[in-house]
């Protein structure tokens, strides 16, 4: 017979990873699958607003919520994404590219993923100059000129990271100004080594084996770029297309109400994917913590 968990925990983003914590200490007998540990914390570059931290980049926050994670030992399905999911006779059963999970209940945390620009070129180029994680494959670029294209503060982010180690960045927005923190903006503004592109859009990546340059329209007018590099910082979209049983929004985000329960009794949500406003990492962390306990207190109410 197939085992059958107390409890399965799709994501290992800060939220996961914190619901993960809070239902080892609950000692639920559960299974936590994910693609990756750290989730989006673990693309972000400087990060000055996690309480008790004054001061951590995101891949360093990430290596912390894995350490503490596995202090508990749990078992963990890494490098697996969630095909499907689908609830009969009171069991949940997980689909994944590897392998098929049974539980008495699930939570989804499962996170955001990067937007594309859809213009011609990028698909051509991904991960040959198109990137879309400035941590990740910022220091590929020393050096070099790129372009950040978005104007919130994942590009305000990235642009910062950049200006540390491009020769040149352009920050394409098609926005009238830039949005985003106003320490980041500022931070941004003493750069010397940036040009902000207001009311502007990408037409075109332009490139053959690698990355060389892109066409933009600035208010009407075109304008090519030489370049070595393209980080695509426009939002992102939630991994919520399995959640098939569960009801989403417009935005294709998992709806909850404050107790991180979907319409589905026995799965819950929580972080990014969820419709729960600004995604901040302190945030889903918190949902997370939130949705773990609402699972403890959902499986000593219901057989």
């Amino acid at each position: 017979m197939d085992k059958v968990y107390e409890l399965i925990i799709a994501g290992g983003g800060p939220a996961g990873i914190t619901a993960a914590v809070y239902a080892a200490r609950k000692k639920l007998d559960f299974l936590l699958v994910t693609r990756d540990i750290g989730g989006q914390a673990a693309w972000s570059g400087d990060i000055e607003n996690y309480t008790g931290y004054q001061f951590v980049t995101g891949p360093e926050l990430a290596g912390k919520f894995e350490e503490h994670a596995r202090k508990y030992k749990f078992p963990i399905k890494e490098n697996e994404g969630i095909i499907a999911i689908e609830k009969a006779d009171g069991i949940i059963t997980v689909k994944t590219e590897k392998a098929i999970y049974k539980a008495s209940t699930l939570l989804l945390a499962t996170g955001k993923r990067s937007r594309e620009l859809n213009v011609p070129g990028e698909k051509e180029l991904k991960n040959r100059g198109v990137a879309y994680c400035a941590t990740c494959d910022g220091p590929l670029f020393a050096g070099k000129d790129v372009a950040i294209i978005g104007g919130g503060n994942s590009a305000l982010d990235a642009a910062l990271q950049m200006v540390k180690i491009s020769k040149q960045v352009y920050l394409v927005n098609n926005t009238l100004e830039l949005a985003g923190d106003s320490v980041m903006l500022s931070k941004l503004k003493e750069a010397p080594n940036v040009t902000v592109f207001n009311s502007s859009r990408v037409e075109k990546i332009t490139g053959s084996s690698f990355v060389t340059g892109i066409t933009i329209d600035t208010k009407g007018v075109k304008k090519e770029i030489s370049l070595q590099g393209i980080f695509v910082e426009i939002g992102l979209l939630p991994n919520s297309e399995f959640a098939g049983p569960v009801k989403k929004n417009i935005n294709n985000e998992i709806l909850v109400n404050n107790s991180c329960e979907t319409d589905v009794p026995g799965i819950f949500a929580a972080g990014d994917v969820t419709n729960v406003p600004e995604k901040q990492i302190i945030i889903a962390a918190g949902e997370g913590a939130k949705a773990a306990l609402s699972v403890f207190k959902y499986l000593n109410t219901h057989k």
